[in-house]
């Protein structure tokens, strides 16, 4: 699935141009002219990077970046400045306020590639360790308790959350109703193991406008099974 990249640039020559240049590398990029407008695009998806402007009206790129670095959902993901500023004082600057890399404008095209190309096998790799899981387009933030798919996020309970959780980090395996129940709900629970018939049914109705509810299988007197393969 190809990365997915957010532009946040004023200058719509410099955005169409990034833009353009993204495709052509097979990212998927998204645009905002300003912060507010990223920021009204984060709330519903997570981008794999972000390429930043500095100096925007408004709330400046520096100023962005700190926030975004503090907030649980975003503080992951990595950020390229962009700017004209070119001092060694100013890109201490820029790492300081929490961005992963660098970049004076005029760049070359090639150059900025390889930099997001770098930062994104880096991310990769750190999400081995991972706050994130990813099955398909489904992906859960741990530290943020959020869940996406296609880029849209899901609107689940808690409980919901450890389900989905515990399915996704245990696939391919069956689970009985009763390992469900310790495992998700705790050994300590007094409930009917029914009960976990129910979430399913509801988490399943959850993934089902998004093509994702035939993750969670049902197999026929054993239990439960989260598969991307069908039986």
């Amino acid at each position: 699935m190809a990365a997915k990249i957010l532009i946040v640039e004023d200058e719509a020559a410099i955005r169409q141009m990034l833009s353009m240049a993204l495709t052509q590398e097979g990212y998927n990029s998204l645009e905002a002219s300003n912060v507010g407008a990223a920021f009204e695009m984060l709330e519903k998806l997570t981008p794999d990077l972000i390429l930043l402007d500095w100096m925007m009206p408004g709330l400046s790129g520096l100023e962005c970046t700190r926030r975004l670095k503090r907030l649980p959902n975003t503080k992951s993901i990595p950020i390229i400045l962009l700017t004209a500023k070119s001092e060694e004082s100013d890109k201490v600057t820029a790492l300081d306020a929490g961005a992963d890399d660098y970049i004076t404008k005029p760049f070359s095209t090639p150059e900025l590639i390889a930099r997001i190309r770098a930062l994104l096998r880096r991310s990769d790799s750190d999400s081995g360790s991972s706050d994130i899981l990813k099955t398909g387009t489904l992906r859960l933030n741990l530290k943020s308790q959020r869940a996406f798919c296609d880029d849209k996020r899901l609107t689940l309970s808690s409980l919901e959350f450890r389900l989905l959780h515990f399915f996704m980090g245990h696939p391919e395996r069956v689970h009985s109703r009763n390992q469900l129940l310790d495992q998700v709900w705790g050994p300590n629970a007094f409930i009917e193991d029914r009960t976990v018939d129910v979430h399913i049914r509801r988490l399943r109705k959850i993934l089902e406008p998004h093509g994702s509810d035939g993750l969670i299988q049902t197999v026929r007197g054993s239990g439960y099974l989260f598969s991307e393969t069908l039986g």
